[in-house]
């Protein structure tokens, strides 16, 4: 799913008038005396009475009102412009596991489309597995690390390779190789219009692999991108933007949020705001169900990347209340948090991980908690 959020400029119009001259009449300050002669309204009283000798009447010119566009505060637009990138491999928490570089290049758009990402949902009842990159037709897809081509063409989701209407479209496997944690890491790279690369050849980090296309179920050009951990499976997806280095000096909030019975929240809105300025705002959904997973580590359900350092207000509606709490974004850190219906927001850390958390069949949809 591609789509995009326009902020227009709120344009007000202050209207200032010119000054026009003192008036003892009722009718209002603009209205000028006059004198009666022979019953008739005269022109403009400029002589010294009505009986003497009245003047040529000075030409009165319309005067327009000033008028000034000034424009008010209001959601800047979001900047295309990101820091170099930090080196890959890239972990300041014994835990984090930023391992790949962006599969586009900084000349183009190399972020994750705000609108669709990581566990959210186009078509009903299928859950995205990755992020989509809003790239330009035609840009070149990258080798997100070095590894081995595994499967290159059409047929990743169907596994059959003349399979036109494959969902993934031509795409590239990269089969890595390092891991995580002793298990085996995958990216995936889908919708492309060109495949360069092909099955058994080895890859370097930065190698070009394919061109951005619109090839499966996609409404236009953009690269699908995923990371599978353990197998290469579509059940045994992760956030990719916990994999991927942010920008230098920006760092990525990660939020766990439950409800009264500890179940996490499903397609829940959390507005986050730098201040003290305010703008722009930023959101992102939870997710919760499906084929997706969250971190062994921080066992969330949000993730929001590409953050500058600073400080920022989160604001959730919860039972139809704004709950809010503020955070502070390090460089090239995660910054987490939990909300839960008891103690409300807390920043702190997650426990010790648990690393028998892949799942190695598809497991069932659990009952899900919609937001109201």
């Amino acid at each position: 799913m591609r789509g995009k959020f326009i902020r227009p400029f709120v344009l007000s119009i202050l209207l200032l008038t010119a000054c026009a001259p003192d008036s003892t009449a009722k009718g209002g300050a603009d209205q000028i005396p006059t004198a009666v002669i022979a019953g008739e309204t005269a022109t403009p009283l400029l002589a010294e009475s009505a009986a003497g000798m009245i003047s040529e009447p000075t030409p009165r010119p319309t005067v327009e009102p000033f008028r000034f566009v000034l424009p008010t505060p209001g959601a800047e637009p979001v900047s295309g412009w990101r820091p170099p990138l930090y080196p890959v491999p890239w972990a300041v928490s014994a835990y984090d596991h930023f391992y790949f570089i962006r599969p586009i290049a900084a000349d183009n758009v190399n972020w994750p489309l705000a609108e669709y990402r990581y566990g959210g949902v186009f078509i009903e009842g299928v859950v995205h597995t990755g992020v989509d990159i809003d790239a330009a037709e035609g840009a070149p897809i990258l080798a997100a690390g070095p590894g081995t081509v595994i499967s290159a063409g059409w047929g990743l989701y169907s596994g059959a390779a003349d399979n036109l209407n494959d969902p993934y479209g031509q795409a590239v496997v990269i089969k890595h190789e390092f891991g995580y944690k002793g298990r085996t890491l995958y990216t995936v790279y889908a919708h492309m219009s060109e495949v360069i690369a092909i099955a058994g050849q080895h890859v370097e980090t930065g190698d070009v692999i394919g061109l951005v296309g619109k090839t499966g179920a996609t409404t236009g050009p953009h690269l699908h991108f995923e990371v599978r951990l353990g197998e290469n499976s579509f059940f045994n997806t992760f956030n990719p933007e916990l994999w991927t280095a942010p920008p230098q000096g920006w760092g990525v909030l990660v939020g766990r949020i439950s409800g009264e019975k500890g179940e996490l929240l499903n397609f829940y809105p959390l507005e986050v705001r730098p201040e003290p300025s305010g703008v722009p705002l930023r959101r992102a959904l939870t997710y919760a169900f499906g084929a997706v997973n969250p971190d062994p580590y921080y066992q969330e359900n949000l993730v929001l990347s590409d953050l500058p350092a600073g400080i920022y207000k989160l604001t959730l509606n919860y039972q139809e209340k704004d709950i809010q709490t503020w955070v502070e974004i390090f460089p090239g850190q995660v910054t987490y948090f939990t909300f839960t219906d008891k103690k409300g927001f807390q920043v702190v850390p997650p426990p010790e991980p648990n690393l028998d958390f892949l799942p190695v069949t598809p497991t069932p949809t659990p009952t899900l908690t919609p937001r109201p």
